[in-house]
């Protein structure tokens, strides 16, 4: 029979191939071959007694099973998506269907997965920091803001001021609703709020000199109680005045203020040193004088006493017998006065005794003073003194031999 006539050759061509005139399988024969493939999968045989058909009782029971355990399996997949941890440190945040649900600490935790519920994980731990006034490079240096540090002070003086906040996240469902991604500019806004007011009631020179601590911490409360006021959920950490100068344009003015201002101080110091040195030595020079003043008075009157009562002995004495009393009151006068003396007594009546100066004995005396001034005689001097006393003993001993003659 021809190739191409029907029934012919088993409907194949002379190459082979078969001559397949009835185009692509329809829908039903790709759902036999599905029903087939499941029923064999989960237990249903293939043998050649079964057709794979609609009319197949035991590959329905077999295909609706497949897809039940199917459908447990995925339900089983999703619900294991509802575990996850949290951290130390970390807070969990459920929202059901955008709505807050609960918060979670740390551990092992599950909720309805997607699209039930959904976690955000905020981390509470962590210290961020916000620069206002200026802004950090990359190269460690520092860019003014002057948008932000420049500040009016009470006494209407600009200042040049700038803040690092830390801060970190303290209640992440306050912070996760009533504030945006861009927190920085949240704290960054309310810190400048809070420093204006501060600073504003606060004079330039407290806010540079002493007052530069009182001015952070009241900035640190006042802005604390803007962003409680704002629900935001952050605690405010730490507020650290960076610098506060005056601006660039009167600088140079105010240096010349400033070391004036620290001249004050230090000549104050100075004085009060100085005073703190003079006034005990002059309490001490005066309680010593007064303590000598107390014990030249002391002696004057004990002599004085003794004065008196000596010449009341003496008086006492005298009105009983007057001329021997005159007479050794003269001799004891005399003896003190001629005491110390040395006196040569001599006779010129009907006496050939030469009278002279012991001038030896007074020079070793004296011990070569001046018997004027009482001032030490010059060795020069006092030889020339002995030269001379040699010559005029030996001029008296040739006249008082011609005189023999």
């Amino acid at each position: 029979m021809p190739w191409n006539q029907p029934g012919g050759s088993d409907g194949k061509d002379p190459w082979g191939n078969k001559n397949n005139q009835d185009g692509p399988p329809d829908l039903d024969e790709i759902v036999k071959n599905l029903q087939k493939k499941f029923s064999g999968l989960f237990g249903g045989g293939s043998g050649s007694g079964r057709e794979a058909g609609s009319g197949s009782g035991d590959g329905k029971s077999f295909g609706i099973a497949g897809v039940l355990v199917v459908l447990v399996l995925l339900v089983g997949v999703w619900l294991a998506t509802g575990f996850y941890t949290v951290q130390q440190g970390e807070t969990g945040v459920i929202l059901r269907f955008g709505k807050f649900q609960q918060s979670t600490s740390a551990g092992l935790h599950w909720h309805f997965p997607a699209p039930i519920e959904s976690k955000i994980i905020v981390n509470t731990e962590k210290v961020q920091t916000v620069e206002v006034g200026y802004r950090s490079t990359i190269n460690s240096s520092r860019q003014t803001v002057q948008r932000e540090s420049l500040m009016l002070t009470e006494d209407e003086n600009i200042i040049d001021i700038a803040f690092a906040v830390q801060y970190r996240v303290a209640d992440a469902n306050k912070f996760l609703f009533n504030v945006s991604d861009q927190m920085d500019v949240l704290v960054r806004s309310s810190t400048e709020a809070a420093a204006r007011e501060v600073v504003g009631k606060t004079s330039m020179d407290d806010v540079i000199t002493s007052g530069r601590s009182i001015v952070a911490s009241e900035t640190s409360g006042i802005l604390q109680r803007i962003l409680d006021r704002y629900e935001s959920g952050i605690e405010v950490v730490s507020v650290d005045m960076q610098h506060a100068l005056p601006p660039q344009e009167v600088k140079p003015a105010f240096d010349d203020a400033v070391k004036a201002r620290e001249d004050e101080v230090r000549y104050k110091n100075e004085a009060e040193a100085y005073s703190n040195d003079i006034i005990p030595r002059a309490r001490g020079k005066s309680a010593r004088i007064i303590q000598e003043s107390e014990a030249y008075k002391a002696t004057v009157i004990a002599q004085a006493e003794g004065e008196s009562s000596r010449f009341t002995s003496i008086l006492k004495e005298f009105n009983a017998a007057p001329d021997v009393t005159r007479e050794r009151m003269f001799i004891e006068s005399i003896e003190q006065v001629l005491g110390g003396s040395n006196l040569v007594m001599v006779d010129q009546k009907n006496s050939n005794n030469i009278m002279y100066l012991p001038l030896d004995r007074m020079l070793n005396r004296y011990e070569t003073r001046d018997i004027v001034t009482g001032t030490t005689m010059p060795s020069d001097s006092l030889n020339e003194v002995r030269k001379k006393l040699d010559e005029y003993r030996q001029r008296d001993g040739r006249s008082s031999r011609t005189d023999r003659r």
